[in-house]
This record gives C-alpha cells, structure tokens and sequence, in this order.
C-alpha cells in the first residue's frame, strides 16, 4: 500500500516538474516571478524564449529524448534551433500562472518543426514556430533515430 502512495506521489511530482502530454499537447505549467520581470512588472520578451524551451525541453523528455544521453554517446549530438518564429499577442505579469503548450507540427528525417503557444488562463498570449535539428559535434546535421520519428508523428495533429 506504501508503495503505490510513493508511486502516486512521485508521479505528482514528475507531472509538477515536467508537465504532462494531453492528446499529443505536452503542457508545462509554470509562475511568473520577479527575475522574469521588468520594471514595470511585466514579463521581459527573453524571457519568453527560455519559457518555450522547458516546454520544448520537458516535451523531449517525457517523449523518452534526453539531452544527456545524447551528449553521452560515442559520437555526442545537440539540438539546435534553425528557426523561430514568435508572435507576442499579450503580455504576463508578476505572479501570473502560464502553461506552454508544445506539439509536433511536422517532422522529417532530420527537422521537427513545434507548435508552442504560452496560454493565461485560457488566454492565449504568446505562440512560436520552432524549427529544431539535431547536429554532431562539428556542427553537422544528424538523421532522427526510426523511433524518434514514431514517436514524434505520434504527437502529431
């Protein structure tokens, strides 16, 4: 009984740091805080850009994509953005709760292209465009491994 409490616990606390896939949406909620902010209080436009990537991030992750492993292997690989498109359509504030959402708009054999969007309560207030690609160690692009592209297709809408 102890163990499926531990269980139910750690999984409240993975979904708590690492967000959650709805329907092939990963959802990372997070808060506004101070350092995020400008003078005026309102969220800094950089700061934006770190948002959307722990949601791109945490989506890698719970889609079993790990940074570490791949800078671990014999022949290390990173990501990379190629391309990003953002469009800030209203702005957050100190203390403000936000989720990002990221999904797979589309995926070839070297590119992902993710949709983001930073939502408000409901509230849509930021979207990307995200073209990521992986590369080796001189900077030179790298295929998907097969199930990464299962994987990623399987986030697709």
């Amino acid at each position: 009984m102890a163990e499926n409490g531990n269980d139910s616990k750690r999984d409240a606390a993975d979904i708590l740091l690492n967000g959650w896939m709805d329907d092939g949406v990963h959802v990372y909620r997070l808060r506004v805080y101070y350092a995020d902010t400008d003078l005026s209080g309102a969220v800094y436009h950089a700061r934006y850009l770190e948002m959307l990537e722990r949601g791109r991030s945490d989506f890698l992750r719970l889609s079993g994509v790990l940074h570490s492993a791949l800078e671990a292997r014999d022949d290390p690989q990173f990501w990379v953005v190629r391309r990003m498109e953002i469009d800030w359509l209203a702005g957050a504030r100190i203390e403000d709760v936000l989720e990002v959402h990221t999904r797979v708009a589309s995926v070839s054999g070297a590119r992902v292209t993710m949709s983001q969007a930073i939502m408000r309560q409901g509230t849509l207030i930021v979207t990307a465009q995200v073209l990521a690609a992986l590369i080796n160690e001189v900077g030179k692009p790298q295929r998907f491994p097969k199930d990464w592209i299962d994987v990623f297709c399987g986030h697709t809408k």
